[in-house]
């Protein structure tokens, strides 16, 4: 059983084509996205916007069935934009990296930090802690974790089938309320990305390059020699993790507001990954997008043209400079539970 919830209002902005401003604009997104979009985002746009976070396979299956019809969606996992979702184009705007966010306060979670970097997976096999994780059927968190995992049993020589001695049914919460088990005393320790960790300000335990699907160089040797079928039927490989981000609505007010959300300083601020190249873009890229985000397709940051952006995205360039970050509420955290 699972319940749709949303941070602000479900809906979509309505406005088409040309000149016109949206009422609201509708973004739907991965829910590891859902705190910064809420208090990073929402605060700093001119634009009204409505946010409503879901595991990312979640989010293009919602899409993919008619139920939702969102001005602007963003997903963990760029290979959901292939199928089930198909847009003509789509931004590549950020980054995250797989990592052990413990507990300290609990008697597992500190069995976990006094392991370390190197052994943190012998407590894990030897069942000494509650581990949580999300599920690899709803979003890409959770089959990364697998990936992490797989790879892992790869990268420490005393390792082995650590997805059979580790992983079971019970572990599986929603990705947005997945760090909240640590305040209900469900679990000592969960299989995250760092921006959770860093949102909640957790512990954590950063893994290494090669397993945690952080840092391109080690993708062809790494990353990709694991992948999980999603109950569609599609084969996901294993790769960097790349968010997507497509506006399916287009007007001025969502192209400011995806201006905002794929170029602005507040992914740092809340644990994603910046490279220098972000944004790229793969696709039919129209005219009005590489305008107001300053980007021609695949081109790298130094590449960028200000002068080029419209007069909405600079006014909303010039707000986010000045605004701090808002801590994260437990209402917003928790409102959205993965159907």
């Amino acid at each position: 059983m699972g319940f749709a919830g949303v941070a602000g209002c479900v809906g979509s902005g309505r406005e088409s084509g040309g000149s016109g401003t949206s009422a609201s604009i509708a973004i739907l997104s991965a829910g590891s996205l859902q705190n910064a979009l809420t208090n990073g985002l929402e605060p700093v746009v001119d634009v009204p916007v409505t946010i409503e976070s879901h595991g990312s396979a979640t989010v293009a299956r919602l899409i993919a069935e008619g139920k939702r019809d969102p001005d602007i969606v963003s997903v963990a996992d760029v290979a959901l934009f292939e199928q089930p979702l198909t847009p003509s184009w789509h931004s590549v705007f950020t980054s995250n990296a797989i990592v052990l966010v413990y507990n300290p306060d609990t008697k597992g979670g500190q069995h976990l930090a006094d392991a370390g970097k190197e052994n943190w997976h012998d407590p894990l096999a030897n069942g000494e802690i509650d581990i949580g994780r999300t599920d690899p059927k709803q979003d890409p968190l959770g089959y990364r974790a697998l990936f992490t995992l797989e790879l892992a049993s790869r990268y420490y020589d005393d390792a082995s089938n650590l997805k059979d001695e580790i992983l079971e049914n019970n572990q599986l919460y929603p990705e947005t309320a997945l760090i909240s088990q640590f305040e209900t005393g469900s679990i000592d320790a969960a299989i995250a990305y760092r921006s959770m960790a860093i949102e909640r300000d957790y512990e954590y335990i950063d893994l290494p390059d090669e397993i945690d699907l952080s840092n391109p160089k080690h993708d062809e040797k790494w990353y990709s020699t694991v992948s999980y079928g999603l109950p569609n039927g599609q084969e996901i490989l294993g790769g960097p993790i790349s968010y997507g981000s497509t506006i399916r609505r287009m007007s001025d007010a969502a192209l400011s507001v995806f201006d905002v959300h794929t170029t602005g300083s507040y992914l740092d601020e809340y644990g994603f990954v910046l490279r220098e190249q972000f944004p790229t873009f793969e696709g039919a890229v129209p005219d009005r997008v590489t305008q107001a985000v300053g980007r021609a397709s695949g081109a790298n940051a130094s590449e960028t043209q200000p002068d080029n952006r419209s007069s909405a995205a600079q006014s909303t360039n010039q707000l986010r400079q000045r605004t701090a970050p808002v801590e994260l509420s437990s209402a917003v955290s928790d409102i959205t539970v993965l159907v």
